[in-house]
């Protein structure tokens, strides 16, 4: 599988009309189809193209919903048209898409309340996505967007570990991506369950190790209604995985 990129889908997002936001009628088309197997569909991304190799903080999702799909097409768009450079146009994609509306201010929320803004040395983890962002890397298990029957792919239908076809693209992309990080200890922030069962099994293979897993953060959507819930329960192990790595680098 060969990793698609921006370049091979400049002529088509060129295409599109100049806008903010797109509907699943103009995206969801046979121009940006990569792959499909099943009801699984999945469609071009430029979300996960720039990466920030010298990043303390790696947060990680399943793959780019609609939204984050829609507003990185719209910034590849823009930068075509304001005739900017490769680097430029997927870097404004990454900063305008990373885990945007709602799911930003839940996650920086939910972040600051476990101290990880303690940890990093910021007043509040909202500093990740605007002065800060030297500190942070943001990727999906699968880099593209992943759709079944048109939805959003969640992570659990299918499971994600069951499904080959999907773990092929962690293996080819996220692991090599990881590689190309220059803090081989770097904290890796999971959301939700279906992608830190996912990192549980990388441990075992040794890719990661188990003290880099901020275990127990709850996906930061607005769907999961019980993510405080889980957030308060997890709470004390959190700050206390935050403490040890803490006192480990002082060392």
């Amino acid at each position: 599988m060969v990793k698609k990129t921006l370049t091979d889908f400049e002529n088509k997002i060129k295409a599109l009309p100049l806008k903010a936001k797109y509907e699943k009628e103009e995206l969801l088309t046979d121009d940006f189809l990569l792959e499909k197997e099943g009801n699984i569909e999945i469609f071009y991304a430029p979300h996960n193209e720039y990466i920030n190799p010298d990043a303390r903080i790696f947060i990680v999702g399943i793959t780019p919903g609609f939204q984050q799909m829609s507003e990185a097409i719209a910034a590849a768009r823009a930068g075509i048209e304001e005739g900017k450079n490769l680097e430029e146009i997927q870097y404004a994609c990454k900063k305008a898409a990373r885990f945007s509306g709602s799911m930003r201010r839940n996650m920086i929320q939910m972040l600051d309340e476990v101290g990880v803004n303690e940890y990093l040395e910021l007043k509040s983890c909202s500093e990740l996505f605007t002065e800060r962002d030297e500190l942070l890397h943001t990727v999906s298990l699968i880099p593209y967007s992943v759709f079944v029957k048109k939805a959003n792919y969640t992570g659990h239908t299918p499971k994600l570990l069951k499904s080959d076809f999907l773990m092929q693209y962690v293996y080819e992309n996220f692991v090599t991506e990881l590689g190309k990080l220059h803090n081989p200890d770097v904290l890796i922030v999971p959301l939700g369950k279906a992608v830190e069962e996912v990192l549980c099994v990388l441990v075992e293979k040794g890719i990661i190790k188990k003290d880099q897993i901020l275990y127990g953060f709850p996906h930061p959507s607005g769907a999961n209604g019980n993510r405080l819930v889980h957030l308060r329960e997890e709470k004390d192990a959190m700050r206390q995985i935050l403490q040890e790595r803490k006192a480990r680098s002082k060392k």
